[in-house]
């Protein structure tokens, strides 16, 4: 494992992929926060029985307007999950606003920093959301 990877932890990869070898892909270091992110804001509290709280939740906005309230929430959402359920980062900055193409996505841009290593971070998501904002 990477000296990174021994600071931040390995894990299967998500999305779950075959390594070159044929066995199952793992991610390590930096990337493996990153997918942890994305694994806890797209799973919702309920999802996993024996942690009912985990989650994110991001799921519960989709049928909510795309508007800057409800903008304001998911940034909210993803600050608090993301704090409650990822100690090996601290966010800088989350920035929801209406995707350029969908009027019925959000897009999502987050930005942390590595405890350990004060490196930042960049992680980007779209969010269904069910109507079209004024």
């Amino acid at each position: 494992m990477s000296d990174l990877g021994s600071v931040f932890g390995r894990g299967i990869a998500f999305p779950p992929r075959v390594a070159a070898d044929g066995s199952i892909g793992f991610s390590a270091g930096p990337d493996n926060v990153r997918e942890s992110i994305r694994i806890i804001l797209m799973t919702d509290p309920g999802e996993r029985v024996m942690l009912p709280d985990f989650g994110g939740g991001l799921r519960r906005f989709l049928f909510e307007p795309n508007t800057v309230p409800t903008h304001r929430a998911i940034e909210e959402a993803i600050t608090r999950s993301i704090a409650r359920w990822e100690p090996r980062v601290t966010v800088s900055a989350v920035e929801v606003v209406p995707q350029p193409d969908d009027g019925h996505a959000a897009s999502v841009a987050i930005r942390y920093t590595l405890i350990a290593t004060g490196q930042q971070g960049d992680l980007r998501l779209r969010v269904a959301l069910g109507a079209a904002g004024n």
